[in-house]
């Protein structure tokens, strides 16, 4: 039988699996990149108005509440709200925190890639997400058995397709090189069953 996380454990998932997703939203807009997911619509977002990434992703994320709600439960949403709204904060604090002189940008977009893997592996083996479309891909992987690594994939390559809208394709390169990344990271950790904790 499946031992449940305490609030303790699911406390430091939220908050350290959001701020490594931070760390890489960092990374990306530091070298002019983005990912792909919700987060991606944000950067494509942030880059064409000038707004602020953290407040574009949250209000992305909105209407995906009432789908998560009724389609994983309400505790699973609380906790997504909650990883949302630190990577929110965390994304618009860091840039006072850190300041990285040079940043070649293959590097960035790979070590974004696997700290955003990282930190989305750690909330999702809490029952959280980031929203959008990680929600969706969570549902089809537990109600189909489709793997949520490779739904995330696919959903990426329409969003980095977008993603010409808002930077060039030598920036749209690297970008996919750090989506695959993180879609390996997390396709080859997140098997269904392998992993019970609740």
């Amino acid at each position: 039988m499946p031992q449940h996380h305490s609030l303790l454990e699911d406390l430091q998932a939220l908050l350290i699996g959001s701020l490594f997703v931070a760390l890489s939203v960092l990374l990306l807009r530091q070298s002019g990149l983005l990912t792909g997911g919700t987060a991606g619509l944000a950067f494509i977002g942030h880059y064409l108005s000038g707004q602020a990434f953290g407040l574009v992703f949250f209000l992305l994320n909105l209407p995906f509440y009432l789908f998560a709600w009724r389609a994983l439960g309400w505790v699973f949403t609380l906790k997504t709200f909650a990883a949302v709204s630190l990577l929110s904060l965390y994304s618009e604090w860091l840039p006072h925190l850190i300041h990285i002189d040079r940043l070649q940008p293959a590097f960035a977009a790979i070590l974004a890639g696997l700290l955003a893997g990282a930190g989305l592996l750690m909330l999702v083996r809490h029952r959280a997400s980031l929203g959008g479309l990680g929600v969706l891909a969570i549902w089809l992987q537990e109600r189909y058995g489709w793997r949520a690594g490779k739904l995330q994939m696919g959903a990426d390559a329409l969003i980095l397709l977008l993603a010409l809208l808002a930077i060039d394709l030598h920036s749209v390169a690297l970008s996919v090189l750090g989506a695959a990344a993180m879609n390996a990271v997390i396709a080859i950790n997140h098997k269904p069953g392998r992993y019970v904790g609740m």
